[in-house]
């Protein structure tokens, strides 16, 4: 054989080599995605505020990518076992997250020693904004704001709240609102919104700090009184359930959010995929029936954007640091 064979027949191994070796390009595997389920880690006990919105726009993203987008519960330390587990995962866009106010920014603050910082997330886009209701216990001696207020500071430290841990998003419902009424009273955390809100039902806690989304039902049914709502205007669900201005709290502001996250790393196709899907998600009748239902707003054309929910929680870390310094 000549010299020059030689070397052609010994380059076809060594180009089937390298071949082989090589990592696979991101954007390719990107490509056919999404292959199989995808894991929506839910940070909190089922039938709270997220677990209720992670169940609906999940339900509608699985219908879009053509695979099933399955919640996992992961209760736990208001919200941050969970996303430290998605933090942790590879980054191949089969384990997002759905996180709110609490578990993507007081937490940073809450708890020093927390397993992720803000850089090991890529947002997704926004989901939702929730409406913070304060219900109690349909026995309660007050029947309205006033009256509550008026109980609590007679009776410092003996009236309890219950909410959905510390450092969720109904714990920082909490701590807005008894810094607004300057009153007293003792927090009690749960490992969710709705081991919290079955209490009240129970008349085992006062009261609780939660979302329309998960107290509208209870409220309507009688099962619990609704005191007050922090939005400009009342709600179509909850009626009788006066604003905090109409109530003489017009110090009670906050909105709430709940947004997808992936963790660091995941290839930009895969999010623009996954963000595509929850516009849709987002715009569909469905999604947007249940948002109503649930007193719940879904997210517009701008806060659907990744790059918007980017600039948002260095804004809301940086608020509840002010928020929640001792």
């Amino acid at each position: 054989m000549k010299p020059a064979a030689v070397l052609a027949a010994l380059a076809v191994p060594a180009v089937a080599l390298l071949a082989a070796v090589a990592p696979p390009r991101p954007a390719a595997a990107a490509d056919d995605y999404p292959t199989r389920p995808i894991t929506m880690v839910v940070p909190f006990a089922a039938g709270g505020t997220s677990d209720v919105i992670a169940r609906v726009v999940s339900e509608q993203m699985s219908q879009v990518l053509g695979q099933r987008v399955i919640n996992e519960n992961v209760p736990g330390a208001g919200g941050s076992t969970a996303l430290a587990r998605v933090a942790r995962a590879a980054p191949d866009g089969y384990m997002i997250a759905i996180g709110n106010v609490g578990t993507n920014a007081a937490a940073y603050t809450i708890y020093p020693e927390i397993k992720y910082t803000n850089d090991d997330f890529v947002p997704i886009g926004l989901a939702a904004k929730t409406v913070p209701v304060i219900a109690v216990r349909k026995d309660f001696p007050a029947t309205d704001l006033a009256g509550f207020i008026a109980y609590a500071r007679q009776n410092p430290g003996k009236v309890n709240l219950g909410h959905a841990g510390v450092g969720s998003s109904n714990y920082l419902i909490c701590k807005t609102f008894t810094a607004a009424a300057k009153i007293d009273v003792t927090l009690v955390s749960y490992r969710g919104a709705a081991p919290a809100l079955n209490d009240l039902m129970g008349g085992q806690v006062d009261g609780v700090c939660d979302a329309a989304a998960s107290v509208t039902g209870p409220i309507q049914n009688g099962l619990v009184r609704g005191l007050v709502v922090s939005a400009q205007t009342r709600m179509r669900t909850l009626p009788d359930v006066p604003t905090a201005a109409e109530a003489g709290l017009p110090e009670f502001q906050q909105q709430g959010w709940n947004a997808l996250f992936a963790p660091k790393g995941t290839p930009p196709a895969v999010i623009d995929k996954l963000n595509a899907a929850l516009r849709k998600a987002v715009a569909s009748d469905a999604l947007q029936r249940r948002m109503d239902d649930l007193g719940s707003i879904p997210a517009t054309e701008q806060e659907l954007d990744a790059a918007y929910v980017a600039r948002l929680v260095p804004s809301e870390i940086d608020k509840y640091r002010k928020v929640l310094a001792p």
